[in-house]
């Protein structure tokens, strides 16, 4: 079985709105319910799990009704981390008596853009090597601060992939992860392969080419970024 865990935890304090930017209404539907439709509409996805703010459950489950998200089989709660979220997710598909083989694609709830072809590639990959994160090559010229004002260093772009979701993992791998990271102190790992890959080195974790267009919603300005992206189309005579 191939299961979403959409992550919904967050408050959004980036944002400074009075909602959640995950309950923000695009073109007439909230974020979150745009970024469930990907996977609702995708073939090879056969449920969706929801880890949720705490105290919008029947919020997002009201949605989920009016915009027929049939796939939605679970909703776990958000925690006070993006890893803690994820732990609360995988731990509940567990729980919930998923398969150790299942496939799991985590994803961030504000990547309402997510194409069909990167969920499609995130399975055949995981399938295939065990591990599938999507991610884009770095093109920005990148210089390091320890301020935030003053630099000396450059860092090679050359070998550097900015990640994006879904990171797919089939769920015993995932819960052994954070089941090892458990028992050393890790708490605050920012992403699912950021924890991977700080647990087993000599883990290969395979990279699905993902797009610019999947963009993660964290300010105001991203809210304009989506909104364009949503009403543009390729011109004709564009290869």
């Amino acid at each position: 079985m191939n299961i979403a865990v959409i992550i919904a935890g967050g408050n959004g304090n980036r944002m400074g709105q009075d909602i959640p930017k995950q309950f923000m209404h695009i073109d007439g539907a909230p974020i979150i319910i745009h970024t469930m439709e990907c996977f609702q509409k995708h073939p090879d996805i056969h449920k969706i799990a929801v880890v949720c703010l705490r105290g919008w459950e029947t919020v997002l489950q009201s949605y989920a009704n009016q915009f027929n998200i049939t796939k939605l089989s679970w909703i776990f709660p958000g925690g006070d981390s993006g890893m803690e979220s994820i732990h609360n997710g995988v731990y509940g598909l567990k729980d919930a008596g998923c398969d150790d083989d299942d496939l799991v694609l985590i994803h961030d709830a504000v990547r309402p853009l997510l194409s069909q072809e990167i969920i499609s590639s995130n399975i055949a990959t995981c399938k295939s090597y065990g591990y599938a994160i999507t991610g884009i090559k770095c093109r920005e010229a990148i210089l390091e601060s320890h301020d935030g004002f003053t630099t000396k260093t450059s860092i090679p772009r050359d070998t550097l992939i900015r990640t994006q979701t879904p990171q797919t993992f089939r769920l015993k791998n995932i819960i052994n992860a954070h089941e090892t990271a458990r028992k050393k102190g890790i708490v605050d790992s920012v992403a699912s392969c950021t924890l991977v890959a700080e647990l087993h080195e000599d883990i290969e974790m395979h990279i699905v080419p993902g797009s610019e267009k999947n963009i993660k919603v964290t300010t105001v300005e991203d809210l304009e970024i989506l909104k364009a992206l949503m009403h543009t189309t390729k011109d004709d005579w564009l290869k």
